[in-house]
């Protein structure tokens, strides 16, 4: 039976929204598994690469105009200190295998699952038909993306908080936890991320503009004059790497600036080119496969302008889409913006340094035609044990000035006096440990 409150947020929605909020990480809501059972298991695989391959990690960053040959060339990735290609951080995006074999404590514990009624229960989104805008996005990275790599992963909802937004109606500010881990069980990334799922309203009705309650439609960027052109191909064409040489700890003073890195303008083709090597992370399937995807969550697709079902995801390529689902026009990728900062922020530390702490806040659309500038500084640094901590105040400007994505950073540095960083520790042994902690954490910060 059809719902008549398909793409709209009301109490009873978000009720049970709420209710889902850790469950599945309550040790009494599993039931063990027998071994010879799980043995047998084949889980349904999905994400773009299933491991860390030379070939996918090539088309991821030149997804996103890079090349550096930490990542693309695989003799020079041997020689650097992880002694083999690695992937930038954001590959993540791009993996993640589901993990059937679900070991509460870890180790040797026998293998558990979710009982059936509850399982049943976590089935389908009481939220379905709302937008989802990625609005802060925070990752602790604890081991590199190595060749040969295979990721698995444990995703959970951490918070639900009632809101409005401008961007539509009634909202819910959605947080989910999320923790990946290699085939060797060392956890290698956690996320938490905060989303704006948000009732769609065409953008002529979202927010207001002279207490008319309506607003205009934001005209897309002027045309490019050549002397714009000319500075963003100088940008281009100055950008710098640090690669082999170390930057240590002891020669970075708090105020120091990064170089500026330029992305732009934005085209449709640069997100065909993004899609192409981040995947299929959302369900973007073509022909027969749409089709399949669409009878098993028709949700996902909508009628475009021909009356022809597409993937409710084409605001980035469809501008009659971005526009009836709220944007002014064709817009960018949270992810690929956080991809943008992780580079200029790889390329500024040097191959030895270490990402540990990324935090990404989306604040503005980049719409197609805009311009982004990613600029950052040293706002301090400390040692704290083995650990020689920069923090650096990053951040996505577009041409117009205006900041579309600011965040924060923690990068571990080699120092002169004891060489390279150690890798930091995860938050906890098992990744049902580290979503349980997450759960407190949000819960905590509510409270306060």
């Amino acid at each position: 039976m059809p719902d008549p409150d398909f793409g709209k947020i009301t109490d009873a929605k978000l009720a049970e929204l709420r209710r889902r909020i850790g469950i599945d990480l309550d040790a009494d809501n599993f039931l063990p598994v027998d071994p010879e059972v799980a043995a047998s298991w084949r889980p349904e695989y999905f994400g773009f690469n299933h491991s860390v391959t030379a070939d996918g990690v090539r088309h991821f960053v030149n997804g996103y105009g890079d090349d550096n040959p930490l990542y693309c060339d695989e003799d020079y990735g041997a020689a650097s200190r992880w002694k083999t290609l690695i992937a930038p951080p954001t590959f993540l995006w791009t993996m993640f295998t589901p993990h059937d074999d679900i070991r509460l404590g870890g180790g040797d514990e026998p293998p558990r699952r979710l009982k059936p009624e509850i399982a049943a229960g976590m089935e389908g989104d009481p939220i379905r038909g709302t937008g989802a805008l990625q609005s802060d996005l925070q990752y602790e990275f604890y081991r590199p993306l190595r060749l040969g790599d295979r990721m698995y992963a444990k995703r959970a909802l951490v918070g639900a908080a009632d809101k409005r937004s401008s961007w539509g109606g009634r909202a819910v500010h959605a947080t989910w936890g999320l923790v990946s881990w290699n085939q060797d069980k060392e956890i290698v990334c956690v996320q938490r991320g905060t989303w704006i799922r948000a009732e769609r309203k065409p953008v002529e009705d979202t927010g207001t503009d002279g207490g008319t309650g309506k607003r205009k439609i934001q005209p897309g960027p002027e045309p490019y004059t050549d002397e714009q052109l000319a500075e963003i191909d100088a940008a281009y064409d100055a950008e710098q790497r640090r690669g082999a040489a170390p930057r240590y700890w002891e020669d970075v003073e708090q105020g120091d600036e990064l170089p500026v890195l330029v992305k732009g303008p934005l085209r449709i083709t640069d997100a065909i080119l993004w899609h192409a090597g981040f995947g299929q992370a959302f369900p973007t399937h073509s022909f027969g496969l749409a089709r399949r995807t669409r009878r098993e969550s028709p949700g996902l697709y909508t009628k475009n302008t021909l009356n022809v079902w597409d993937i409710v995801q084409r605001m980035h390529w469809d501008p009659d889409w971005a526009h009836k689902v709220g944007a002014a026009a064709c817009y960018d990728y949270g992810a690929l913006r956080e991809t943008f900062i992780a580079q200029a922020l790889g390329n500024w530390a040097g191959d030895d340094a270490w990402l540990w702490k990324l935090n990404v806040q989306h604040r503005r659309f980049n719409y197609v035609g805009d311009t982004t500038w990613i600029r950052g500084r040293v706002t301090g640094k400390e040692q704290r044990g083995s650990h020689r901590e920069v923090h650096v105040e990053v951040w996505c400007e577009n041409q117009r000035g205006e900041v579309t994505s600011p965040g924060t950073a923690v990068l571990l540095l080699p120092s002169r006096k004891d060489g390279l960083p150690e890798i930091p520790a995860p938050p906890a042994a098992t990744p049902l440990d580290v979503l349980r902690g997450e759960v407190e954490r949000l819960a905590k910060a509510e409270e306060s």
